[in-house]
């Protein structure tokens, strides 16, 4: 494979007419690393994705890979590889030679190119399946020679629109440690479009949030999860309580509330419990009418146990609060 290179993008702006997709962002993602760009629909992340491919010429700023500065450049000869949300299989031809196409559009000998794209479906774990057309595959194993075939230029980036987003959730988690997997493996950086936070946590080491066309924050996804900056990226990441403290607003994490028995000046009323395996969810109406949630476990419920329209006391640690900007 391709030597692995840092890309960096410099005040990139995307317009589209009088539309603003994409608000002069800055972001440098180190070589080697998968990085999730992550949002709701509209806020720019695919966007960025087939700017940095060259599917789509940036307005405005410069996309540098490595040394070279690719922001005019076609997509051929950027370095980079996309792979599409719909995975774009051509239905007459076989696997080997959906694998093998790119090599035949450069002149690439048959020979060579089956070999190369043999070792490719071996690495996918799709070789016995060389000789099928893609009608005849499920669509995990389409999504593999996808994969395969964007991986067969020696890219030095892979970029991914929505890879997993046709797969059933049984095979979404699967695919999704494949993913991993082959990004470790292959050493080279993986650039991911997703509006999944549990995707994004999973896969990431940098997870890149967008609104509106900026970066709203990005770092590990520990980093978001625990520290989120803005009522934004609270909510989206789902897992907090937006609680207004007085002149702050804060966030909570519902696996830090507590839950106890009703208090004067505290008391709330349990709207909703739903089990949940190892952890038991409770929502409860505050007197102000807020509803705030909580996680605990089963067996904190079980020693203590509640139901709808029970009041209840709920609060928090000192240390688990944390205030938004």
């Amino acid at each position: 494979m391709a030597v692995p290179a840092p890309l960096e993008l410099a005040a990139v702006t995307k317009r589209y007419g009088a539309t603003l997709a994409v608000d002069s962002i800055d972001l440098k993602i180190p070589a080697g690393t998968y990085c999730c760009l992550l949002g709701p629909s509209g806020c720019g992340k695919t966007s960025t994705l087939r700017m940095i491919a060259g599917h789509e010429i940036a307005s405005d700023g410069d996309i540098i890979l490595g040394t070279a500065n690719i922001t005019a450049l076609p997509p051929a000869a950027r370095g980079t590889a996309m792979m599409f949300q719909s995975y774009a299989l051509f239905p007459h031809l076989s696997v080997l030679d959906n694998v093998a196409f790119a090599l035949r559009m450069r002149g690439t000998g048959k020979a060579a190119r089956h070999a190369k794209a043999r070792a490719l479906l071996d690495l996918v774990d799709m070789t016995r399946f060389a000789d099928r057309l893609p009608a005849q595959l499920s669509g995990g194993q389409q999504q593999r020679v996808a994969l395969a075939r964007a991986l067969i230029t020696e890219p030095q980036i892979l970029l991914l629109d929505e890879p997993l987003s046709a797969l059933d959730p049984f095979l979404r988690v699967r695919m999704r440690a494949e993913l991993k997997r082959l990004q470790r493996e292959l050493g080279i950086t993986f650039i991911h479009v997703t509006h999944g936070q549990e995707e994004a946590m999973a896969l990431a080491d940098l997870v890149v949030l967008m609104n509106g066309g900026r970066i709203e924050q990005q770092g590990s996804p520990r980093d978001i999860f625990n520290a989120p900056r803005t009522e934004f990226t609270a909510r989206f990441m789902g897992g907090h309580n937006i609680i207004r403290n007085g002149d702050a607003t804060i966030a909570v994490r519902t696996d830090r509330m507590r839950i106890g028995p009703a208090t004067d000046g505290r008391t709330a009323t349990v709207s909703e419990v739903e089990y949940q395996g190892a952890w038991v969810l409770a929502n409860v109406e505050t007197p102000d009418g807020e509803t705030l949630a909580a996680m605990i476990t089963e067996a904190a419920f079980d020693s203590a146990p509640f139901q709808v329209g029970d009041h209840v006391s709920i609060g928090w640690d000192a240390d688990a609060a944390h205030v938004l900007a």
